[in-house]
This record gives structure tokens, sequence and C-alpha cells, in this order.
């Protein structure tokens, strides 16, 4: 496969720690525009994905390029930030004594130290982007408050909307339904879907009812060990009997 055709192409990637390998010959491709979800038992290398994707960590074997063109494996932290590649991490790391608004403006793309980010003079463009933020994580009322102050769910959104504040085009969303109410996590699988297209995205989730959701018609992954297990659909996923005995049990999910 040309992984020039990909927006992220993971080929032949393998990654150990103390003899653990983490990773084992992951052969992964996603689309430019594409919500992609990644389940898996513990274990199975989800998030040691991510930290490749991100530069946390370098791979030992294979390659990780984004666009075609920018070869992950070389970069550092920072300048895989600049490419576009946002993170999520399943607790919030929002800025608790800042307001929603404040957290959206450290967050915004080229904002550089807190104190300048927040005294500067936002023109009318930034400042509709801000608003647009704010309504499309529903947060409008909620502007003024401090970040700390907001229910766990709020929290997600607002840290879902600083990725789009820093005009991330890979967004790497980690277990974002974990702690939610129903209603929350119902909510945050719209959001999430109401991204898809304008964004990239690749979400690790463990709630299946999350996982269908926000995968009706795509393709979700499953990885077992390090390793791709299987791809497809979610109803052939949790149908496929190797799945059933690694991860989903002898009794299937509904």
């Amino acid at each position: 496969m040309n992984p020039r055709h990909f927006l992220l192409a993971a080929e032949g990637v393998s990654k150990s720690f103390s003899g653990f390998k983490a990773i084992n010959d992951l052969n992964f491709y996603l689309d430019e525009g594409e919500l992609r979800t990644v389940i898996g038992p513990n274990g199975a290398g989800k998030t040691s994905f991510l930290d490749l994707i991100t530069g946390r960590s370098k791979p030992d074997a294979g390659k990780l390029e984004f666009e075609g063109k920018h070869d992950l494996s070389k970069m550092n932290e920072y300048e895989i930030y600049r490419l576009g590649i946002g993170r999520k991490f399943q607790t919030p790391t929002v800025y608790t004594d800042h307001t929603v608004w404040e957290n959206l403006l450290l967050s915004l793309e080229g904002s550089r130290s807190v104190f300048p980010s927040l005294f500067f003079k936002l023109d009318s463009t930034r400042t509709d982007r801000m608003e647009e933020i704010l309504k499309t994580i529903d947060l409008t009322r909620q502007r003024d408050w401090k970040a700390g102050s907001l229910a766990h769910g709020q929290k997600q959104w607002l840290e879902i909307g600083m990725l789009l504040a820093q005009n991330a085009r890979l967004l790497l969303v980690d277990e974002p339904a974990a702690g939610m109410t129903d209603g929350e996590t119902a909510k945050t699988g719209d959001l999430l879907l109401s991204l898809a297209g304008k964004h990239s995205i690749i979400v690790i989730e463990h709630d299946m009812v999350f996982v269908r959701q926000i995968s009706k018609g795509r393709k979700i992954t499953v990885l077992h060990q390090g390793h791709v297990l299987c791809e497809g659909p979610v109803d052939e996923v949790q149908n496929n009997e190797k799945v059933i005995e690694v991860y989903l049990g002898r009794s299937k999910a509904h």
C-alpha cells in the first residue's frame, strides 16, 4: 500500500519496553477526515500507539508517516504538535483556575505563553472562531466559568475545544466516555461525529455502546498484543470469533 494516499500511515511499527513488545509489527492507515475507533483489551498497545504518533516515544522499527512526507519517528513532540496533531488524554488537562474562554485562548494556534496569550487583542476572525468553538462544544453559557467548576463531561468537551482552537488536523482522543453519565456520553458521541470530515480523529475507547454510536458505517480497529487483530464495521468485529475470545468475552456485547 502506498502511504502517500493516507493522512497517517504506520507500517511494520514495533516498540519494546524492557523486553515487553507493546507494539508488534503494527500496520495502520487513516484517511483524511476519517473517524476511526480503536478498541482492545488492557495492554493491547492502544496508548503506546498514541505515544508513538505524538513523539512521546520512538519506534524501534517500522515507518510512521503523516501526510506521506513527515517521518514522525524523527520529529520532536513540539514539531509533531505544529503539524496539527493534538491529543486529549483520558483525564482532562484543562487550566482549572482560568475561565473556559481563557482556556481556548491559551490553546489558539500560534499561542506561545500564558501572559501574551491572555492579553493580546483578538481580531474579529479569531473572536468569531472562538465563539464558533464554544457553540460546537456547547459551552457558550459557561464561557466565563472557571474550568475547575465544570462538570466532568464539560471538561472533556472543553479539552476537545482546545484541540479545535489549536487547529489540530488529527485529533487523538483517549477514552472520552470514561466517567461520564449516559447523557454526557451520548452528547460526546454527537460532538465527535460533528467533527468528522472537518478533522481526522482516532478515538480509543472501551465503552461498546459509545463505540457503536460513533462507528456506525465506519471502520473500527481492534488491537491485541500490539498488533491489529482485525478491522471492519462494528457488527462484523463484534461477531468475529477472535475478538470475542480476546476482548468482548464469550457473550457478545450489544
